[in-house]
């Protein structure tokens, strides 16, 4: 065997003495094995086996000397030996370095091997052998399985931190009492819905709503009270508006909604809606019913006005008047007469 290493060697640039080659046929066993490889030469005219390591021996369960003269029919059932010996035609008929993935049931367990075989020729007219070099895939399979869940849950935590980390962003835009949007927020929507728009040519609606001035039982508990309410007027309008639209607090009392893809006319009809809503609330604090109402004011683009500024101050307009009529109105801005 140390000859046939040498002659299998002689087309490499270095010269290997028959004292290397000696001493290479030494060293493979032990490296390969020290990476839990296990090893087979092989009589190819036989097709019987001349010499295993421990590793392979243990595995057919025999000492490595009663696996030696034995053939794969002799150690395996028929369809294993039958596999293995495609295999080696297989690779015979290469005439090179060949790999085959086997995967089986053996003695009420699962295997799976990478099988390198290659030929080895002696002297002329010498037995040829084929050497093989069996690789237990369940390890690196275990590993890859186990740095997938890890890059699994790795990605998990990190959708985790983003959301975190937007529900603390939305956090900070959001009025505490209410729950609705901070100002900043409202803004920035609108601007979006006006580009959008448009581009589009589709309509849109803003309304200002304002809690109409503190009946006597609301003024009389104070700030508690006021505070109880703006939670009320955040939940209806939290439940009363769609994905696309946005609503948040103004100012101290006064609270905007934008209607997207709306019109004056169904901004009116759901504002209305909503005011109802407000004068029937039932709000309690410390055993005590509180009632409020609200006056809002509706303006759409592009009718009312086609510009931010124009815009809202439409929507200003409207909820004064609201506001003169007493309250507990929902009153509609003036639309442009070019517009109509």
């Amino acid at each position: 065997m140390h000859e046939s290493i040498r002659r299998v060697s002689n087309d490499a640039p270095s010269i290997i003495t028959p004292e290397v080659g000696a001493a290479l046929a030494n060293l493979w066993p032990v490296v390969l094995s020290h990476r839990g490889d296990m090893l087979a030469v092989k009589d190819v005219e036989t097709g019987r086996y001349v010499w295993v390591d421990e590793g392979l021996a243990a595995f057919v369960g025999r000492a490595p000397a009663e696996v030696a003269g034995n053939s794969d029919a002799d150690l395996f059932d028929v369809s294993l030996a039958t596999m293995f010996r495609a295999a080696e035609k297989t690779a015979l008929s290469q005439g090179k370095a060949l790999r085959s993935d086997h995967a089986f049931e053996w003695k009420g367990e699962r295997h799976d091997f990478s099988v390198l075989r290659c030929l080895v020729a002696g002297q002329p007219g010498a037995s040829r052998w084929l050497c093989s070099v069996w690789t237990d895939q369940r390890p690196a399979q275990r590993k890859a399985a186990q740095l997938t869940i890890a890059l699994q849950q790795l990605e998990q935590q990190q959708r985790a931190n983003e959301q975190l980390r937007r529900e603390l962003a939305d956090q900070t835009m959001r009025d505490q009492s209410s729950g609705l949007h901070a100002r900043g927020h409202f803004e920035e929507q609108l601007r979006r819905e006006l580009d959008l728009s448009t581009r589009e040519h589709r309509e849109f609606a803003v309304v200002f709503i304002e809690i109409d001035p503190p009946t006597a039982e609301v003024a009389a508990l104070g700030e508690p009270a006021q505070e109880r309410i703006f939670e009320a007027l955040g939940r209806l309008l939290r439940s009363g508006t769609r994905a696309m639209d946005a609503s948040c607090r103004w100012e101290a009392r006064r609270f905007s909604v934008l209607l997207s893809g709306v019109g004056l006319a169904t901004a009116h009809s759901r504002m209305e809606g909503l005011r109802r809503q407000c004068a029937t609330q039932i709000v309690l604090l410390g055993g005590q019913e509180l009632r409020f109402s609200v006056s809002m004011g509706v303006a759409s683009f592009p009718h009312t006005a086609s510009e931010k500024d124009p815009l809202l101050a439409s929507c200003e307009a409207a909820l004064d008047e609201a506001r003169r009529r007493g309250g507990n109105q929902v009153t509609l801005a003036a639309i442009r007469l070019d517009a109509a």
